[in-house]
Parts: C-alpha cells; structure tokens; sequence
C-alpha cells in the first residue's frame, strides 16, 4: 500500500476467519487516515464454513467455497503477512512469530477460529481432526484417494455426532458414492458409523431435525453408534467407553474443539477451555488494546455456541467498534441473536432447515441455502473496483495532535543528508536484528557493523576475481519481511550468474516517512528479512545507507569472489548446448494483476515461494555440469536476457514455448491483458524472432517478455549432461527446472530465435 500519508497506528487482524473477512471490506469502504491494516494469516484462503460440506460432496469448486485473502487484502488497502502467529508480547504489543520478527500493534484483533481437541488416547497419531477447518481439505484428499482407489473393504468412523459430524459423514457418503458411479464402481464395499457420546444425534437441535437425520442416516445404511464415546484410537480400530473395540480404516474426528495455546500463554483472560474472554464490546476483560471474535472469543455476558453464524454475525460490530477504539470513541456492544436459522445438508442437494421450534426440508431448502451462501461470498469475491473512486476517509480523532505533527513534519522534510534514517532508529533496529541471530560477522569481515568505522574493510582472497554488483527495487509488496528476502535474492542472481560467491552486501534502503517507532519496526522487519537470504548464502551485511522517502525500496551493493579461470559469462554458447531455465517465468504480470486485484492468492503466493528460492544451489549445479554460459533472468524478461548470450556468443537458439515453465496464473492474467509496464519495451525485441505473429496470440509468446524480479538462471549446458543436469537441479529443490531450447550455430537471417 504506497501512501504519502504516514502510519501513525497499526490495526493487526490475527486470522483470516469470517469476522477479520468482514473487517477488512469495510476498511476496504471506509479507510482511515493514518491507520495500517495488516493482516496475519497462516492461509492465503480462507474457507467459508457453510460451504465445506459441499466442496467435500463435490457440489462446489475450491474457489467458490473459499475467500481469497490476498485479493480482500488488497482491495482492503492492507498489509497481508502469511505467516502463523505464536504468541504476544501484550506489554510492547507485539505480535510473535516461529521464524520472523515479531509485528507491532496499536490495536489488535483475534479471528483464529479453533484447534482439534484430541484429548482421547490415540486421537492425534490416528484420527483425521475437522478443525481448522483450513487444514482439514488437505488431509480430507488424502483420505478421499486412499477411500477412492481401494478395492478392499473400508469402514469410515466419524466421531462426534453434532450438526458438523452428520453433515461431513454425509457428504464423504455421496462423494465417494458419486465418484465410483462415474467410475463403473459399487460403493458397497465402504462402511459408514457414527460415534455420538450423546444418546441423540444432532443435539442443541429441535426434535425434528433430530428424527429427520435420525431416517436419512438409516436410510443411507450408517451405523449410529448412540451413547457411546469414544475412549481410545488406536491403528485400525477404535474403543467406546463400554470397552468393545470397533474396526474402523479411516476416523474423521468432529468433536469440541480446543483454544490455540499461545493464547492462554501470552497472558490474556481466558475461559476454562482457553479461549479470550471479551465483552459485548467484543474486547479482551483484560487488555483494552486486544479484540477477539469467532470461535476465539468467549462472550463473558452472553455465552454462545462456537458457530460460524456467530463469527459473521460478530464482523460489523467488530468493525465498528475497531473503528472507534482508533479514533479513541466510545464502544458500542454487541447483542448477539438468541435464536437463529439453521441450515444442514444431507449430502445430495437436499437440506433441512430449523430455527426454534420449526423446521422444515427438502431440495428447495438446499437451493435457499446454496444461494444464501453464494451471496456471502459475493460480497468478499466480487470486490467492487474502487481505483480512482475516492473513498471517504475518517481523519479526526486519530491522536490529531500526533497526526498534525506528523503531517506537518513530512511536509518539511528535509533532503540530503537530513532526510537520513535517525541514528537511534537505525542502531535499535539493528540490535533487533542481531538479537534474532540474523546477522553475523564472517571471518573475512575486518571492519563491519559491530564497528563506528566510515565504511567496511573486507579481507581478498588470494588468487580470487572479484564480483560487484548493485540492485534496487520499489516495494512490490506490503510485507517488509518478505521483499527483504526477494530484494537479497534479486540483488545475489548477478553474482550467481557469474559463476561466483557472493561475500558481502551493503543495504540501500528507503523507508516510508513516519513515527520514530513505526519506521523502526519496517526497518527491522527489512534488514530480518533481508538476512534471513544473505545469512544462508555466507554473505556478511556489513553496512548500508538509509533514508526516508515517499514509499519503501531496498537494494544492496554486492560483493563476491570467483575462480579468475571459471567465471561464467554470456557470450560462451556453443552451438548444440541446451538451454536450462531453472525458475517458472510470470512474476510480472502476476503482481500486475495482483496490483488490480485480478490475481488470486495462490497464484501470487506461489510467485512469492519462487522468489524468495536463492539461486545459490542452481550456480552450483550449473558448475558442476561444465555449463558453457550464464545469466540470470530479471527485468528484461527471458527473451532479453537470451537475446544479449546470442549477440555476445554469435549464436542462433530454438525455445520450445511448451516447455517454458510458467507460474500458476500468470497465462490467465496475460489472457485477461494484464502485462507489466515494462513489457512494452521489452516486447521491441520481437524482431529477434523469426515468425513472431504465428504465436503472437499464445500467452506463452507473451511471457518471453515478462519482466520478472528475483527469476532464475538461465545456462547453456552441453548437450550430453542436460538431462542430469536438470535432475539435480529439481534435486535440489527447483521443481520447475526444464530445457527450453537449443543453441544453433548462427544462421543468415537477421532473427537469431526460432519457435517450436
């Protein structure tokens, strides 16, 4: 989110769940001045609890039963941190991490949802836990493939007969049913109990709905195992509490879930069964400057079932009350309804409905249901396109006095070396950087950051060339951290791509004006990120220059040493060598499309893994197959970079589009004309290809052109040690690595690249 204006408070959602969903389209509406919505989640996509059973039946796709919060957080304006959180430091108001710094906070909010309560012996080790509902998918296809391609007899349990338990055995049933039809397949061999410790199932539900699933299920041969909680699980087997053992395959576990840990840990109020106890305000009773909301929060004057009806019915007045604890208003309460609507499927397109004492069922109900669900996920996936509408902005109230300062401030900042990083905030955000092990001094390192020194002193090795390089880059993303890594990466591939070792490194760095204490913790966030890449890859950061500026940038001088007699250059291709990309090319259009709020999480997620890769383990590889030449493949996109080997080497090559690895989405986005702004110019090199309008209308002609940030190498390889060559390669974790071409001796004609 690039703005002139400054941070003066930080809003921090934990969780993507339906409240924080909810927040961030109305801060979306209604941003406010001077306020940084970050949101953190372990998820880019956030499941819509009212739709997994019929994703897990196979009435829905995965995308319209989930939220993309990567697009929500865009459109929202906010900062979007992919990471799980571990805890708080509720007296500096910090957010924790496993392997990150941690975040600060003005003002924070809980939506994390539950965790499995596998408290029976055995559960953990042998049991498929429903909660979070965001794990569940990836642990359901498993078991859906063993169930699918099985031959043998199966006996599926579910334990726990609730509304979640019945509903998701129901959809397995239909699922599996549904699939071995297609297939030519009887599902007789597949067996369906229910455990419920309860002598009814569904309970907390009226009569009727009770006998309703009480015939569905004996209709659809399950076996209800009434009264009989489950005591122990074991490999293959399961006992109640009468002692019998039951021969089960696959146990899918839906009973009460647990609070996260860390929550209980951190310090806050907490009910007996660890979730925050909050107000009707929906604030933590112990620390005014926490919210909480969905299954993480307990009511303390009206407790309430944990339901997703709950969670987003608790999204605006969350909302609202966020607002004002902001801008310092009174807090509104919270009544939450004493009676609501109620809506079970059946597995097929069949559902019953319940609210009190009436019920009522039937396909039409289902049809009501899906299209209640559809509409919610209209209003976070259809996300109305708010560039250059102006938005109302609530400035008022926000500590004015601070705000005023701080505008007036940045209005007169000074240029030169006035407008340098101050000496306290640089020296705090590095010990914090030092504190978490990120930076150390290596052994060639004489003078570095440990000294007062004007500069570093770094010692040669003898009989070693030298590399120096320097990048910079804009912030593509919100996430400091994460463009720490992407900018170290970006600015280590030159080296790479001669063949060197990269030594040390000396940051450039551009932070956003602001608060003494917000500019700290970017900063923080930068450099941790930055040598969390560096750091791996043995090259000292020994020092840097910073600044304050419009919008956030990083970049880093390099230095590295290479063999005199094997540095790898461009223009060595010999004709007959393969040509071996090593990473998928589409990061520009992607962030272009994510930038219009085109690109769906996963895609840029899955850009983000690939850039965040070093390209260290590749240049290696590349040395040990005897690699010819080499360039790494950045800002002038695949066909640029080859262009400039051809010219040096006075070669010709093929590329075989099909075999050009793409990122997931970047050929939808390229579809949709959603390209680069560097694109244009890079596309001039057209010229260079022989019948360039024959594949002119294939996305893949187009992402030659990419431009991409922190991409991978590009090598020729002797012909005869490719192959192995791209099997280490993928060995050492470039998945993507491929052949895309042939080096050819240089022909007549002016283009020097043909298409296959």
């Amino acid at each position: 989110m690039i703005t002139n204006v400054p941070v003066l408070k930080d809003l921090v959602l934990v969780g993507g769940g339906h409240s924080h969903v909810a927040v961030l389209k109305h801060f979306g509406m209604r941003p406010l001045s001077g306020v940084r919505v970050t949101l953190i989640s372990r998820d880019v996509a956030t499941p819509y609890s009212g739709m997994i059973p019929g994703l897990i039946a196979g009435h829905y796709s995965y995308d319209e039963a989930h939220i993309d919060l990567q697009a929500l957080a865009r459109f929202a304006g906010a900062r979007a941190i992919f990471a799980e959180a571990t805890g708080l430091d509720l007296a500096e108001g910090r957010v924790r991490f496993r392997d990150r710094p941690p975040i600060s906070y003005d003002i924070l909010s809980i939506n994390i949802g539950s965790t499995p309560s596998l408290k029976v012996p055995g559960s953990s080790a042998h049991a498929t836990p429903v909660k979070p509902i965001d794990h569940l998918l990836d642990r359901w296809n498993v078991v859906y493939e063993r169930l699918r391609t099985s031959q043998s007899p199966k006996t599926i349990a579910v334990v726990g007969a609730g509304a979640g338990g019945v509903e998701l055995l129901l959809a397995v049933q239909y699922r599996l049913q549904s699939v071995l039809a297609r297939e030519g397949r009887s599902a007789a061999h597949l067996e369906y109990h229910l455990f419920s410790a309860s002598e009814n199932i569904l309970p907390g539900n009226n009569i009727r709905v009770g006998r309703t699933f009480a015939r569905v299920l004996a209709d659809r041969g399950v076996l209800v195992h009434a009264g009989s909680p489950v005591a122990e699980v074991a490999a293959g087997r399961l006992r109640t509490a009468d002692g019998k053992w039951h021969s089960v395959d696959e146990v899918l576990w839906t009973t009460e879930a647990a609070a996260a840990p860390w929550l209980a840990q951190s310090g806050l109020a907490v009910d007996e069964a660890g979730f925050v106890r909050v107000s009707s305000m929906l604030q933590s009773i112990s620390h005014e400057s926490v919210f909480a909301a969905g299954d993480a929060a307990s009511l303390v004057e009206d407790p309430r079932p944990k339901s997703g009806v709950f969670a987003v019915r608790e999204g605006p007045p969350l909302s609202r009350n966020l607002r004002r604890a902001l801008l310092g208003q009174p807090l509104k309460p919270y009544h939450p309804q004493r009676q609501f609507l109620s809506l079970i499927s059946t597995g097929d397109k069949y559902a019953v409905a319940s609210r009190g004492r009436f019920a009522w069922r039937g396909a039409w109900v289902w049809q009501w249901k899906d299209s209640i669900d559809r509409r919610f996920m209209r209003k976070y996936t259809a996300l109305p396109d708010m560039q250059g509408v102006p938005r109302p902005v609530v400035v008022e109230g926000i500590a004015d006095r601070e705000a005023i300062a701080a505008l007036s401030a940045m209005a007169m900042r000074c240029g030169g070396c006035g407008a340098k990083v101050g000496a306290d905030v640089l020296t705090r955000a590095l010990q914090r950087v030092a504190a978490a092990g990120s930076v150390t001094l290596a052994p060639d390192v004489l003078i570095g950051l440990d000294a007062p020194d004007d500069a570093a002193v770094i010692t040669a090795p003898g009989g070693k060339a030298l590399v120096q390089t320097v990048d910079f880059l804009p912030a593509i993303i919100d996430d400091s951290y994460v463009f720490g890594q992407i900018a170290a990466n970006h600015a280590l591939g030159d080296v790479y791509a001669m063949g060197g070792e990269p030594q040390s490194a000396l940051a450039i760095v551009t932070v956003p004006f602001g608060p003494e204490a917000k500019v700290e913790d970017t900063l923080t966030q930068l450099l941790a990120g930055a040598a969390s890449v560096l750091g791996p890859a043995g090259v000292a950061l020994v020092g840097g220059h910073t600044t304050e500026g419009p919008e956030l940038g990083l970049g880093f001088a390099i230095n590295g040493v290479v063999d005199p007699d094997r540095i790898l250059r461009k223009g060595s291709l010999r004709p007959g060598d393969a040509l071996v990309l090593t990473k998928p090319l589409g990061t520009g259009t992607l962030f272009a499309a994510d930038m219009r709020h085109r690109a769906k999480g996963r895609w840029i997620a899955a850009a983000l893994a690939s850039m965040i890769q070093p390209n260290g383990d590749a240049m290696r590889s590349f040395v040990a197959h005897d690699v010819t030449a080499c360039t790494d493949v950045t800002g002038f996109g695949l066909l640029g970079h080859l262009v400039e080997m051809l010219r040096a080497s006075g070669v010709d090559a093929e590329i075989d589009l099909e075999s050009v690895p793409i990122l997931e989405g970047a050929e939808e986005t390229v579809r949709a004309g959603i390209l680069s702004t560097l694109q244009p110019q890079n596309v001039r090199l057209r010229r260079t290809i022989a019948d360039a309008g024959a594949a002119s209308g294939d996305p893949r002609f187009a992402l030659l052109f990419d431009p991409q940030t922190a991409g991978g190498l590009l090598a020729g390889v002797p012909a005869e040690r490719a192959a192995s060559c791209v099997a280490e390669l993928r060995t050492r974790g470039y998945a993507a690595a491929a052949i895309v071409g042939t080096v050819r001796a240089r022909g007549d004609r002016p283009e020097m690249v043909t298409l296959l």
